[in-house]
Formats: structure tokens, sequence, C-alpha cells
């Protein structure tokens, strides 16, 4: 398989049904589809000896709350994590608390000022037989989850039908996204299991073409600018034609991301809002 063929698309699945994955690990698809969450949120039910973990409970949506404790198969919920706290994971996990009694275990230092992890967790934590992997990038407090068979839940950071948002600082960094994608490439993974979208088959073949697209979009971004300056909004116009509608805010936020690594790098000026190209 092309590291140009690395994108894995669905038909959308059912909502409010448990879809196995591997042995010990089911998905309940959350509905709320949409531009940025493809299909829905995924919540995956990770069974370990002492019960079972949900991972990113999405939306507080009753329906979907009552198609993952049916998913849990009788096993007592034990913990309650969270990849990240944007919204379309982190909603349902204080009801899902409520219902369960189950902590809910995250970063230990959270990006949404409204909200703090029961447990917060570390990078190499162990926690229901998962370990945490600090990915940083889209989110300041993002995290992966590795099984011991080799199994990395994804979040947002890798998605197959997608790439992922990066947001300018303080909330994301483009080089921080990079340097966390070499890590998971670098942990050989053998499945990737992400927040929106379906299983990663081949994970080396997604993770690097994700990587290769990213760095095209880089060096686009770059050779847009020119030495007299431009807004932000006249190089969003420029670089993304044919957007779809809902997705300029997305493009902005990651245009702007871009620009602040090519202005760390000493390849780009920045006056105000206005960006130009470092002369040569």
């Amino acid at each position: 398989m092309s590291r140009h063929d690395w994108r894995v698309v669905e038909a959308p699945p059912p909502y409010g049904q448990a879809l196995p994955v591997t042995a010990g690990i089911r998905r309940v698809v959350a509905n709320n589809p949409g531009p940025m969450t493809g299909n829905g949120t995924n919540t995956w039910i990770v069974d370990h000896d002492g019960g079972a973990a949900v991972i990113d409970p999405g939306v507080t949506d009753a329906a979907h709350l009552d198609a993952v404790e049916r998913a849990l198969n009788g096993r007592r919920l034990t913990h309650i994590i969270l990849t990240h706290t944007h919204h379309d994971h982190l909603d349902g996990a204080r009801p899902l608390s409520q219902r369960s009694g189950a902590p809910i275990h995250a970063w230990h230092s959270s990006a949404e000022p409204a909200f703090s992890p029961d447990v917060g967790l570390h990078d190499l934590d162990e926690v229901a037989g998962l370990r945490v992997l600090y990915t940083p990038g889209h989110a300041t407090d993002h995290i992966c989850l590795e099984t011991g068979d080799g199994v990395i839940f994804t979040g947002d950071h890798v998605m197959g039908w997608s790439t992922t948002l990066v947001p300018p600082a303080p909330h994301g960094s483009v080089q921080l996204f990079l340097d966390s994608m070499e890590r998971l490439i670098g942990r050989g993974p053998r499945l990737l299991l992400s927040a929106h979208g379906p299983a990663i088959e081949h994970p080396e073949t997604c993770m690097h073409g994700l990587m290769e697209h990213r760095l095209a979009r880089h060096e686009s971004i770059a050779a847009l600018l020119r030495p007299q300056p431009r807004t932000v909004e006249q190089i969003v116009d420029a670089a993304y034609f044919r957007l779809r509608p809902g997705l300029r805010r997305a493009a902005t936020l990651n245009l702007r991301a871009h620009l602040e690594k090519l202005r760390d790098d000493g390849r780009a000026i920045q006056t105000g809002e206005s960006w130009a190209a470092v002369p040569t």
C-alpha cells in the first residue's frame, strides 16, 4: 500500500450499538456527525482484569450513554479515560461517572478551565492495563493509550479519514504534533483506534502518509508568503480554495499554527496580524 493511500473511510456506522473490533475492545459511535467529527465520536470500551474502561465517553446524549453501559456486557466500569478535553470527548464523562461511580482519568494539566480530572495522568503511567503516551499538538492535554499487544488508541492525533486540526499557540503546535507523530511511529503499533473513523489496520502507512501530507501543506503555505505582508485572511483565501462550508474557522486556525512554525524556524516575519516572507 502506497503512503499516498493513507485514508481509511467507512459508511456511517450504526449508532447505539457495540461494534466489536478485537477481543476485549468494542466501539460505540456517538450520534454527533459533522465536518470535524466525521461519522461521530468513537467511545471505546476496553476490558481488563478488573472490569472495563471507557475511553472518550463523548456526548451527553442519554441514548449514547445507555449504549455505552450496555456495551460493558455486565463488566464493572472501573475507569473513564479522556484522550483530551475537547467537548466532543469530554461532555459525556461526568454524566457517565455519576451513573457508574467510576472516576475520570485525564492528563493532569487540563486544557479546559472548567474541568479537572478525578485522577491526573502523566506520561508512561499505567491505567486499566493501558500505557499513557503524552502526544501534544492537537491539544496541550492530548494523550494516546497503548495496550500491551500493540494497539494504540490515538484520540484525535491520528485519524484515518481526515487530517487533524492543529490550532495555534497556546492550544496547539505543529512542531509538537510532528514530534508526537514520530513518537507513535516509533512505537511500531499493529493497529490504531482513533476517536473518529474506523480502525486503521496499516498504521505505518497511515502515519507516514499523514506526516507527508502535513509537511507538504506546510511548504505550500510557506510558498504563499510574499515580501509584502498579508493578513491571515488573505493567506487563507490563497491557501484553501474550494473550502467546504463550515470549515473556514478550522482552516484559519490550522494556517495560523503553520505560520507560527514558519516564524519559529526563521522563515516568516510576523507584524501584528500580518505575515511576510523572510527576505532572501
